[in-house]
């Protein structure tokens, strides 16, 4: 019965760290090497992440720096940041690409904000799904009624738990969206 409860915790811890790796790609106006990490390009045939081919960095709060170790890859950097559709305009100068990030405007704060919203919201659900596969998984056990009880309320104060922490991830988040 324990172990249905670890599994449990596990897969709720799961949910944070996807919600975690997805609130990143959510800009609140600072540049961030991070908000390139989605970026894949053909690199000698397999599909390979941005960082692996060039050195990402932030010489200020507004610029991303991308020098590839090999300057024929420019070109296919600028189009993988294109394709990614991450609202960024990549400038190509012949030693790296660089990219600007522009000001926030309150509009588009409000539409990240409702964007990070429903991320949360999705992290919540998969919270609930692991309540309620953890809570099937122990109907199906041959133990005492008391015994199941005790495990369905241990399993909820685990989700009640999860479902703060959300939340207070999404306040975090929300402050640093809003934040001029």
């Amino acid at each position: 019965m324990e172990f249905i409860i670890e599994a449990c915790k596990e897969s709720m811890l799961n949910s944070i760290n996807h919600l975690e790796k997805e609130l990143i790609n959510i800009r609140a106006g600072k540049a961030n090497p991070s908000m390139l990490s989605s970026i894949r390009l053909d690199y000698y045939g397999s599909m390979t992440p941005l960082s692996q081919i060039a050195n990402v960095n932030t010489p200020d709060a507004q610029t991303i720096s991308i020098q590839p170790w090999e300057k024929d890859k420019l070109p296919d950097i600028e189009k993988a940041i294109m394709i990614a559709n991450l609202g960024f305009n990549p400038m190509n100068n012949g030693e790296s690409v660089i990219i600007t990030i522009p000001p926030l405007t309150e509009e588009r704060r409000k539409e990240l904000v409702k964007i990070a919203k429903s991320e949360i919201e999705k992290a919540k659900i998969s919270i609930r799904n692991s309540r309620k596969e953890a809570n099937n998984d122990i109907k199906k056990i041959d133990i005492s009624t008391d015994q199941k009880a005790i495990s369905e309320d241990d399993i909820q104060n685990l989700t009640n738990e999860f479902i703060k922490q959300v939340d207070k991830i999404y306040s975090v988040k929300e402050k640093e969206i809003l934040s001029v």
